[in-house]
C-alpha cells in the first residue's frame, strides 16, 4: 500500500456581522505555509444575508486571491488578522492535516459555511446513485437527497447533479467515499471519457463504479459504424478493466464524471 503524503495547514473562517445580528461564516481561508499559497472559498449569496454592503463584498473573494498572489499568503493573513474589525472578522487559526488543498478546502466549507440554497447557480442536486438512475434514464419523477454547493469557476447546468462513489478502482483521482459531480449524457461521443457504470443485477451498493470509456468500431458493408466491443477501464492499477461484447446487457451508462467536490 503506497503512503499519501500530508502536510499541516491552518485553517481561518472569515465570519460577517451584520448590525444587531449574531455573526455567521461566510468563507474558509486555508494557508499552506510552505509554498506560502492560500486558499479560499466564500460564499456567493451575499445578497441574502449583507443588504447593502452586498455589491461590496460579492467581490471579496477575487480581491483577497489576487492579494494573496501578490503579497503571499502569510502576509495577507497578517494583514488581514490586525485590520478587519466589526462587519467582517476572521477567527483564530487551526491547525489541520492535508492531503489534498483543493478537496480538503471544499470539505472545510462544506462543514463551516450554511449557504442559501440557490439551485442550478450555486448549488445542484445531491442523489443516491439508483435515484439518479432512474431520474436520468428511465425519466423517473424523483427526490433529491439535499443541495450540495459548487465552486465559484462551476458553471451549473441542468442535468448535472452529486452522488458518492465507493469504491478504489479510480484511485487517486477519486478517491473512495468521495462526492462526486456528473453530467447526464447528450450528444457526442464517449470515447475515453469517464462515465457512471451500473452494472444490471448488480448488489444494492456495489452496482455502481466509474470506469473510463474506450470502445472499438467496425464498418459495415452499408457504411454505418458499430460497436464491435467496448472496454471499461479502472486508473487503479490494482484493478482489471471489463471487456464487454457489443450485445452484452450487463451495463448501462449513467453519466459523464465532472469533477470530485469532496
Amino acid at each position: 500500500m503506497s503512503l499519501v503524503a500530508t502536510r499541516t495547514a491552518r485553517v481561518f473562517i472569515l465570519q460577517l456581522a451584520m448590525p444587531g445580528e449574531a455573526p455567521v461564516n461566510v468563507g474558509v481561508l486555508l494557508e499552506d505555509a510552505g509554498a506560502d499559497r492560500l486558499y479560499l472559498r466564500l460564499r456567493r449569496d451575499w445578497e441574502m444575508i449583507a443588504g447593502e454592503e452586498a455589491e461590496v463584498l460579492s467581490e471579496l473573494e477575487s480581491d483577497l486571491e489576487a492579494r494573496a498572489s501578490e503579497m503571499g499568503a502569510a502576509r495577507l493573513l497578517e494583514y488581514l488578522t490586525g485590520t478587519l474589525s466589526n462587519l467582517l472578522t476572521i477567527t483564530e487559526p487551526r491547525e489541520v492535516i492535508v492531503e489534498d488543498f483543493e478537496r480538503a478546502l471544499g470539505r472545510l466549507y462544506r462543514e463551516t459555511v450554511q449557504s442559501r440554497v440557490q439551485p442550478y447557480r450555486t448549488h445542484l442536486p445531491r442523489y443516491s446513485l439508483s435515484v439518479a438512475a432512474g431520474k436520468f434514464l428511465d425519466n423517473d419523477e424523483v427526490t433529491e437527497d439535499g443541495w450540495e454547493e459548487i465552486p465559484a469557476r462551476m458553471r451549473a447546468q441542468e442535468g448535472m447533479f452529486v452522488a458518492r462513489i465507493a469504491g478504489q478502482s479510480m484511485e487517486p483521482l477519486i478517491p473512495d467515499g468521495s462526492l462526486c459531480v456528473f453530467r447526464a449524457f447528450g450528444a457526442g461521443s464517449r470515447q475515453g471519457r469517464l462515465v457512471l457504470v451500473e452494472e444490471m443485477g448488480g448488489g444494492t451498493n456495489d452496482r455502481y463504479t466509474v470506469k473510463r470509456y474506450q470502445s472499438k468500431k467496425i464498418q459495415r458493408e452499408d457504411g454505418t459504424w458499430e460497436h464491435e466491443r467496448i472496454r471499461l477501464e479502472p486508473l487503479n492499477p490494482e484493478f482489471e478493466a471489463w471487456e464487454l461484447a457489443a450485445e452484452e446487457n450487463r451495463f448501462r451508462i449513467l453519466a459523464e464524471f465532472v469533477e470530485v467536490l469532496v
